[in-house]
């Protein structure tokens, strides 16, 4: 089933595209983006906030090779995976004499890493592109008058791009809540852990892992505390629901609760 040549798996609507491809449109189009993977696919069983933020957003990008060879295995086929950690470099590479793509880092473990996130990108493509990062303290989603601040500080700096990595499903409804009071901003973007990759923190999966669909695994090693529970028990669902959608059986759980109060 399509969508606004859009392929549906599960309850998600995902963009078709090459990398390649995604950076010039993103670049010249600007929007929302979504980067989905498997832990985006349990929690947008149950959380239909969520679900209506990931159905109404521009783009919609398979971070996750497992969703990508499942694609392949029900004739639905993506072209690539799009990961946000792989999109993020190349589009400001791509990006890096555009005199109009400014980024704001909202995001990092701490400020140290956010800065260094900035330091690092900008030597990289020679000019002061990243305008400004800021690492947000633990819970400051819940306090308005700390919004307020950031939305201020983004708005003060004349970004164009807005980059928040701080986990989902937090980054992508802070985005959805606030943007409208960022004028400037004309592309969203939800990274999680790429600042932190971004700052030489977190290392990216070496090449073959990845397209092994073993990103996790090597996620898992470096930060077992937090992810241990993720990938090892939250995401085992997954399986349940493939194979739900492989016998055709799957169910969207808001389409059928919510029937009219999403689009789509």
């Amino acid at each position: 089933m399509e969508k606004n040549n859009k392929i549906r798996i599960f309850n998600i609507f995902f963009d078709n595209y090459l990398l390649e491809e995604a950076v010039k449109i993103l670049s010249a189009k600007g929007g929302l983006v979504v980067t989905v993977n498997v832990d985006f696919v349990i929690k947008l069983q149950k959380d239909f906030e969520f679900y209506k933020i990931v159905h109404n957003a521009d783009f919609v990008l398979c971070d996750s090779q497992i969703i990508y060879f499942f694609s392949k295995l029900i004739k639905k086929p993506l072209k690539q995976r799009v990961a946000g950690s792989e999109l993020f470099p190349i589009l400001y590479y791509y990006n890096s004499q555009n005199p109009l793509f400014k980024v704001f880092l909202l995001g990092g473990d701490t400020q140290e890493i956010a800065d260094k996130a900035k330091k690092r990108i900008n030597n990289k493509v020679n000019r002061e592109l990243v305008v400004d990062a800021y690492s947000p303290p633990f819970g400051f989603e819940k306090n308005e008058d700390e919004c307020l601040k950031i939305i201020e500080r983004i708005n003060f700096s004349g970004a164009t791009v807005l980059a928040v990595g701080v986990g989902a499903p937090k980054q992508e409804k802070w985005i959805w809540k606030y943007k409208s009071m960022l004028p400037n901003v004309r592309l969203f973007l939800s990274l999680g852990a790429t600042i932190n990759m971004e700052a030489g923190v977190l290392k990216k999966a070496p090449r073959l892992i990845s397209k092994c669909g073993l990103e996790w695994f090597y996620r898992l090693l470096q930060e077992p505390k937090r992810l241990s529970k993720r990938y090892l028990i939250d995401d085992i669902r997954f399986f349940k629901l493939a194979l739900e959608e492989l016998i055709k059986i799957y169910r969207d759980p808001f389409e059928i609760t919510n029937k009219g109060k999403h689009k789509g």
